[in-house]
């Protein structure tokens, strides 16, 4: 990310000493004894396998870097400290594993597999006599905690008994190390992703000392909700947070509580408090927390900036990819916590809108930061925080590799999240995708298809089939986008609730289909300068200026890119909150790249004005006139005329918030 952390790779440490405030939720010896339940269970890696779309979708990644990283990537090699060599033996090696081994498995890819399982022997045959996990030559706490995580993947996907022997040794070599060896640097300030990985051994050994170690994790960890609760970074952050010394210098706190990432995986430490305390105030937590990085730092796809510090709500402002596979699957677990709709409709539109729209379409190249509002992709100092000129290029590893290593958890812990296990014994659709489920219900075998061409259309059609009549509740989501949602059994309708989730109660029997209809119409939503965006259900609509590709160097079998427009991008949108829902929409068939450039699955046709006075400098659109346009950036306008805009992913140049021009 810079040289400081450039340092961690070979030193494995950082000075992180941080003042941390009480926890305003410190734990009883009693209390410690128990985990709050979920409000849905997710079910074991496995049981839900991608189809349609998202099945091809998954199969692009296995095809590009995802699936074939470790092949020529050196820090993935076979001299990686991960299998054993003297090579990396930080974060990377985990990073990787945390996305492949899921991609391999909801593939059922055996060559994949076979990848991913030398890794995973490798630590589960290498513990050390006192229960440390990993290298030898690196004992730093952040890196295991990703580790920890593609553990307990193997486990919920083969029940491989060695994994909780493994890591109830680990956990208690690791509450016996805190108290002379505590958190510090990354670790610190990511407490919440090991006490996860605790609280789920604890759910299936029941051991005393893990509640004990939960609980010093974040004694020692940094205190978000506090952070949050009197939030300093209201304004975009620049380099001057990194102290006199600037990226020679270890991060100072300041620096590491405005990390982009960082705030992304304390996302789930509401939920992880939960589980702690059973206190239902930490629902409010955590959507308290989501609207602070939304009302200072929010964008119209999805997520808030971070380049690589939270940077404010302008467009032109971007978001780390780390940050962007860390935010999902913190909002994953806060989901499968809480039951909360709106986190859901918050994933849809990440992984819909913010995760494919930092890739090529081949997934053989990815970006540090992404921009809404990106007009240019090249060696350029502006528009950033903190991050350098390589960090919007389309690379291997543009600006610092760990999105490189990190990247491939977005979609597979994506589909694995589509259904969660509800406590009345019933299921929920939690995330709308096509895929097929198998599990048992009330010890029935269940087989669930949900055939959909979901976000690029609105219907839903989902086929229950059992060994035998079985009856239980499935619990269908209202997205908060419509107030029309249905779901029809034999000719029977049951509008769904908006933002929630609406149990359907059946014998189900084999061939039983339930049929959803989400009406999507275009829809204005409001950003920086009160510019517009158009949304339709989860997706974000963008304008596509054209792309021109200059290869700036090859890194095979991939390459670094740069992309310049071959049209114009300027444009103010002739339409309002009461036009848009009238847009002409078109649907197109949906490619085996499913976000193509070529090929849009989804139209909108909208009229607007090309705006003279708002240009670029250095290959950064200027910030947005406010709306609506009035005095000079009005008189500049030229005459009106139809443009296309596509979906947000598919534009890798793109305008997502547009000036008004009053209609």
């Amino acid at each position: 990310m810079n040289l400081s952390r450039r340092d961690a790779l070979k030193l494995g440490t950082l000075s992180a000493a941080a003042t941390m405030l009480p926890s305003a939720f410190a734990q009883t010896q009693d209390q410690a004894q128990k985990l709050a339940p979920t409000a849905f269970q997710p079910l074991p890696l496995g049981e839900i396998k991608p189809t349609g779309w998202l099945r091809r979708q998954l199969q692009v990644q296995a095809d590009g870097m995802g699936g074939h990283l470790d092949e020529f990537w050196p820090d993935l090699s076979n001299n990686s400290g991960w299998l054993g060599g003297t090579g990396e033996s930080w974060e990377r090696g985990p990073y990787f594993l945390d996305g492949l081994y899921p991609l391999a498995v909801l593939l059922d890819d055996p060559k994949l597999k076979a990848k991913a399982n030398r890794w995973v022997e490798w630590t589960l045959t290498h513990q050390q006599p006192n229960g440390m996990i990993g290298p030898a030559s690196n004992n730093d706490w952040w890196p295991r905690m990703v580790m920890v995580k593609v553990l307990i993947q193997h486990y919920e996907a083969t029940g491989d008994k060695r994994v909780p022997e493994l890591l109830t040794k680990y956990f208690h070599h690791q509450l016996a190390e805190l108290p002379t060896r505590p958190l510090q640097s990354w670790g610190l300030y990511r407490w919440q992703d090991a006490a996860y990985g605790v609280q789920w051994l604890y759910d299936q050994t029941h051991d005393p000392e893990l509640p004990k170690l939960a609980a010093l994790l974040q004694k020692q960890g940094f205190d978000w909700e506090t952070e949050f609760r009197h939030f300093p970074f209201e304004q975009a952050t620049d380099k001057t947070i990194l102290g006199p010394q600037g990226f020679d210098s270890p991060l100072p706190d300041r620096a590491m509580q405005a990390h982009g990432v960082n705030n992304g995986m304390a996302l789930k430490t509401a939920a992880v408090q939960y589980r702690s305390n059973g206190k239902p105030e930490e629902h409010a937590n955590f959507t308290y927390q989501l609207a602070t990085l939304d009302k200072y730092h929010g964008l119209p796809n999805g997520m808030f900036s971070c380049d690589e510090h939270l940077a404010g709500p302008n467009p032109v402002q971007g978001t780390e990819l780390c940050t962007v596979v860390d935010t999902m699957f913190s909002l994953e677990v806060a989901l499968a916590t809480f039951g909360d709709a709106a986190i859901a409709d918050r994933i849809e539109k990440i992984a819909y809108n913010a995760l494919p729209g930092t890739f090529t379409d081949d997934m053989w190249a990815h970006q540090y930061d992404q921009q809404p509002n990106q007009v240019q992709c090249s060696l350029n100092s502006k528009p950033w925080s903190t991050n350098g000129p390589e960090s919007n290029l389309y690379g291997l590893e543009p600006h610092f590799g760990c999105c490189t290593a990190n990247f491939h958890q977005g979609w597979p812990k994506f589909a694995a999240s589509l259904a969660m296990r509800t406590p009345d014994d019933g299921l929920a659709i939690t995330l709308y995708a096509p895929c097929e489920i198998k599990t048992k219900v009330r010890d029935t075998p269940v087989h669930i298809t949900v055939e959909t061409e979901y976000p690029f259309r609105d219907t839903v059609r989902i086929t229950i089939n059992t060994d035998k009549p079985v009856q239980f509740p499935l619990h269908l989501r209202g997205p908060a986008w419509t107030d029309a949602a249905t779901a029809t059994i034999a000719g029977q309708s049951t509008p769904l609730k908006p933002a929630a989730f609406t149990p359907i109660t059946s014998e189900w029997k084999s061939g039983d289909t339930i049929t959803l209809k989400l009406p999507m119409q275009p829809r204005a939503t409001r950003w920086f300068h009160n510019s517009l965006a158009i949304e339709r259900g989860p997706l974000l609509f963008s304008l596509d200026p054209g792309q021109s590709w200059m290869k700036l160097r090859d890194r095979k079998p991939t390459a670094d890119w740069q992309v310049f427009p071959t049209g114009p991008w300027n444009y103010a949108l002739a339409a309002d909150e009461s036009t848009i829902p009238k847009l002409k929409v078109e649907e197109k068939p949906i490619g085996d790249h499913p976000f193509a450039t070529a090929t849009p699955a989804v139209t909108i046709s909208v009229q607007a004005h090309q705006i003279d006075r708002w240009r670029s400098t250095d290959g950064v659109a200027n910030p947005l006139p406010e709306s609506p346009l009035a005095g000079k950036d009005l008189a500049s306008a030229r005459p009106q005329e139809t443009i296309t805009l596509v979906p947000y992913a598919g534009a890798k140049l793109r305008i997502s918030a547009f000036p008004q021009i009053r209609t």
